[in-house]
């Protein structure tokens, strides 16, 4: 069932974290921040939604590093519920495509938690002082991507932090599949 995340809510800071990353490091909230900002994206291996981006993702994800914007992808799925999102297959699929970001593992789910976040993919655009500035969405596409032309929605949001400090005040939410959590 797809999902939409609530608005951005602008200056929210960002919750700390460490986390084990498919690269076999732990890294940290800023261990992976950027001098002009931070990407922190939720997704996951299986969903629909983050596969017909993904090479969109990717390629948003060298962009932005090259703006001094740092990028770590978080999966949070419940791996037992959904074995596609376990750890070795997240590494699995780092390595085929090559992620230029660490994958990072939040078994506990308690970074989603404190996230709040709410769908694969699900991308939190941070300023310089880790205040959040983007909660929208890559692009256009949803379920099956966008025309290659689409806007560049991330990208563009995400350039101008890291060249006024400030996100745009029109976003478009993002959407996805839930994600997967554990019973409780």
């Amino acid at each position: 069932m797809a999902v939409t995340p609530p608005v951005c809510d602008f200056g929210w800071p960002a919750p700390d974290f460490t986390l084990p990353g498919t690269d076999g490091q732990s890294h940290g909230r800023d261990d992976v921040a950027g001098p002009n900002g931070t990407l922190i994206m939720f997704i996951c291996n299986h969903c629909p939604y983050v596969l017909a981006v993904l090479d969109r993702i990717i390629r948003d994800a060298r962009d932005l590093q090259g703006l001094g914007i740092g990028v770590a992808a978080i999966c949070s799925n419940d791996a037992a519920a959904y074995p596609d999102d376990s750890f070795e297959n997240m590494q699995r699929l780092a390595r085929e495509r090559d992620f230029p970001f660490p994958y990072l593992h939040d078994e506990s789910q308690q970074v989603a938690r404190a996230y709040g976040a709410a769908c694969t993919p699900d991308f939190f655009g941070f300023d310089a002082d880790m205040g959040l500035q983007y909660r929208g969405r890559l692009d256009a596409s949803g379920r099956h991507s966008a025309p290659p032309d689409a806007r560049r929605e991330l990208y563009e949001a995400m350039k101008q932090v890291a060249e006024t400090g400030h996100g745009p005040l029109a976003q478009t939410p993002s959407m996805g599949c839930s994600i997967k959590w554990k019973a409780t």
